[in-house]
């Protein structure tokens, strides 16, 4: 029984690990990045210095014998570094150039685009009931973000490129990981410094680009220090519980139960920030919730569908034939002569 139980708890921590640092992490940004708190705006660069932690915790860990380095093809490493970097990249230009109803459409397509990957790519297929709670879960988010919905050439196809490579980086993550055997901390540690070191130094070209400032003549104060500091030091933990929650569930339940970190986005800025939480907003996410719930319930069903055994025609001939060979045994054959017989057949 505790046996069963340790994998249930590992996951239950590693789901409430990504909520929680991923929420937090929105927190601290939308304070560290808005004009009325300390105006960082720059989004690629602060992720090049997120990888940068990210990659010191890494080599920490492995220098101290905590982690244990697998070997992965470089440029595996290399091709997925450019896949994860086109991901970020796109998502700040689709932010910038389309209006925050069709961003969050974009975001939601991910769903269905990592569904039909993980069909092409890894022959996976999914049940009435998962794809019925997909459904349910995207309607309910899109009620709670989608707004105003504006669409121009240069923003479709940045949108285009972000849901592709975002969808592409979360499917590889698992299949690395079954791969090479490698655990999700170890492949992390190997792609954060190729991440962190292409992010810092074009990062802040494609945000001189985006805004129109250089970070170079960003005046620091000891707030926005306190920060940056803290806006890293959650980005290890959300980079961390990404990779472990793709590693132990898969990506299509990532970006499902994922949303649930949209509904916490919007309590919290109601709360914190005092946005606007209307009647459609809660009706949404209540929506949203119960899709998440119906989501968990189908692939437990179908979970317990495939370990099910399947008797085949001959089994259930062969268990005929010795019910019968034991029924003339206690009419008067031996055991001894029912062994034999069991072994000539």
């Amino acid at each position: 029984m505790n046996q069963e139980k340790k994998p249930v708890v590992s996951d239950v921590g590693a789901w409430a690990m990504n909520v929680v640092s991923s929420v937090g992490i929105i927190m601290v940004n939308k304070e560290l990045m808005s004009s009325n708190g300390y105006a960082f705006c720059f989004a690629t660069t602060l992720t090049g210095f997120h990888f940068a932690v990210t990659a010191l915790v890494g080599w920490i860990s492995s220098a101290t014998g905590y982690s244990v380095s697998k070997h992965v093809p470089l440029w595996e490493l290399l091709w997925f570094s450019i896949v994860a970097n086109a991901s970020i990249t796109s998502m700040n230009l689709s932010l910038m150039l389309n209006s925050v109803g069709f961003y969050q459409i974009s975001k939601l397509s991910m769903i269905p685009v990592v569904c039909l990957m993980e069909w092409i790519l890894n022959s996976k297929r999914y049940s009435s009931k998962v794809i019925a709670a997909v459904i349910v879960v995207a309607f309910g988010v899109g009620i709670c973000t989608v707004t105003d919905v504006e669409i121009n050439v240069k923003g479709f196809l940045c949108a285009c490129v972000a849901v592709f490579c975002t969808s592409l980086q979360q499917i590889t993550i698992g299949s690395f990981q079954k791969k090479y055997n490698i655990g999700s901390f170890e492949l992390l540690s190997k792609t954060a410094p190729i991440q962190a070191a292409s992010l810092l130094v074009f990062g802040p070209f494609l945000d001189y680009y985006l805004n129109g400032r250089s970070i170079i003549s960003y005046i620091y104060s000891l707030g926005a220090v306190i920060f940056l500091v803290l806006s890293c030091s959650l980005a290890v933990f959300c980079n961390m519980s990404q990779y472990l929650c793709i590693g132990r569930f898969s990506a299509t339940s990532f970006q499902v139960l994922g949303h649930m970190k949209t509904v916490c986005v919007l309590v919290l800025g109601w709360i914190l920030f005092d946005s606007a939480l209307t009647f459609k907003n809660i009706m949404g996410m209540m929506l949203a919730i119960l899709g998440m719930v119906i989501y968990s319930w189908a692939v437990e069903a179908d979970k317990k569908a495939v370990k099910m055994p399947v008797f085949r025609s001959s089994d259930i001939s062969d268990g005929e034939d010795v019910k019968l060979l034991k029924q003339k045994g206690s009419k008067g054959l031996a055991d001894s002569d029912l062994e034999n017989s069991q072994m000539k057949s």
